[in-house]
């Protein structure tokens, strides 16, 4: 393989290979931009000559095999990569904190655009290439890969995730302002997050999940209007979730797991603060006063009918009342008379 010294991708991805990765690829360096290895069985550390011989990498992906050992510093010499894919592995040790010489990653992604289906161009010291790739299945989120398709923007992403790290995550990668996905979940990860997480202004995609990241949540998160998928859960961390447009808009499973972990969109109340009173449907005494009395009257008038209409019904009917009631109302008459002439 090491005479194809012209390629310029390279693409084996799923296909049940095994062994450790050939140096043979080391003669590529010039025009090796795109690296897909992944879904297949390679085993042994990630070699150092990655870094040190393919300078042109603008994708290295090498997912889902049995890569052990640390990530070598030399991966930082690749500045003109943009998606670095280390998930599923056995990787250990620390995160190198040269990942800000990622300086392709540094750009704002923002306002970039590019061609449809993701074409990156690349120019070495011979020729000049564009490679459209599809990356519908790169991004994963919780254990399943989820798609990923903007044309209108260049995928900057990283995922080292279900790996064995450890360590902090690097103040460094604040640096990486262009990334669009950044997944570190399903590691050992401990300390705390990196306080300017918000200038990632560009992040659609952060999962930090299942770590053991305490302190925390730094407000400059709740301040990326582009993050449309988080996961913070299964972590140490604590404190009031931030206040802004975005954190309360995420389901309460972003947030789980973190047992001293409060305020919206979780359930549990921060503590000093009252929980929200219930709304009790307000009603006007006067209104009640109001309907008592409507019905008061109501059942007065139906009374008095009730029993006016079975005393005439009465004394219309049967003649021995109407008899008697003919003699009431003469001796009545009478009685009035009488007194009125006195």
């Amino acid at each position: 393989m090491g005479a194809l010294v012209n390629m310029e991708a390279l693409i084996l991805r799923n296909n049940g290979l095994s062994g450790q990765l050939t140096s043979s690829l080391k003669k590529c360096s010039d025009k090796l931009a795109l690296l897909d290895l992944g879904e297949n069985k390679f085993h042994g550390p990630l070699p150092s000559w990655v870094g040190d011989n393919l300078h042109q990498l603008v994708i290295l992906s090498l997912r889902f095999n049995n890569l052990s050992g640390s990530i070598p510093s030399n991966v930082c010499y690749l500045r003109k990569l943009r998606v670095l894919d280390l998930s599923l592995n056995n990787l250990s040790g620390g995160i190198p904190t040269c990942v800000m010489n990622f300086t392709a990653m540094t750009q704002d992604t923002v306002n970039s655009t590019s061609s449809k289906n993701h074409g990156y161009t690349i120019s070495t010291a011979t020729s000049f290439l564009e490679i459209y790739y599809d990356f519908t299945s790169f991004l994963t989120w919780k254990g399943v890969d989820q798609p990923y398709k903007d044309a209108d923007v260049f995928l900057k992403s990283i995922d080292l995730s279900s790996n064995h790290l450890t360590g902090d995550i690097p103040a460094e990668i604040e640096y990486l302002f262009g990334l669009i996905s950044l997944n570190l979940s399903r590691n050992n990860l401990s300390g705390e997050v990196i306080s300017n997480i918000g200038n990632f202004k560009s992040l659609e995609f952060l999962d930090l999940s299942r770590n053991h990241l305490s302190g925390r949540i730094p407000s400059s998160l709740a301040h990326i209007d582009r993050l449309s998928m988080l996961d913070l859960s299964n972590n140490q961390l604590y404190g009031k979730i931030p206040i802004g447009t975005q954190l309360q808009t995420f389901n309460a499973s972003s947030f789980e797991e973190n047992f001293n972990l409060c305020g919206e969109p979780l359930d549990k109340i921060c503590p000093g603060e009252d929980p929200a009173n219930p709304r009790v449907p307000t009603t006007n005494a006067g209104d009640e006063n109001s309907m008592f009395l409507e019905t008061l009257y109501m059942s007065m008038g139906l009374g008095f009918f009730t029993g006016f209409v079975g005393l005439v019904g009465s004394i219309l009917l049967l003649p021995s009342w109407r008899d008697t009631y003919s003699r009431f109302l003469n001796t009545l008459i009478l009685k009035v008379f009488t007194w009125w002439k006195q």
